[in-house]
């Protein structure tokens, strides 16, 4: 026969699972120094800036 499972206990444990593992994703995003949060905010408008300058003009695709 298999395990017998509280299942209110179970959805808990789930839950703080999920707390925990939102609580460590807020950490390593706030836990860093400023000069650190910059430097990823830099990282990131350089590679959006560099993805729409591969972008194709949908007004010159038109006009061809």
């Amino acid at each position: 026969m298999g395990e017998i499972v509280n299942l209110r206990r179970a959805r808990k444990q789930r839950d703080r699972r999920a707390k925990d593992d939102q609580a460590q994703a807020n950490r390593a995003a706030h836990g860093r120094l400023k000069s650190e949060r910059e430097i990823s905010a830099a990282q990131a408008r350089l590679e959006t800036a560099r993805l729409d300058a591969h972008k194709r003009d949908r007004e010159a695709d038109d006009q061809a």
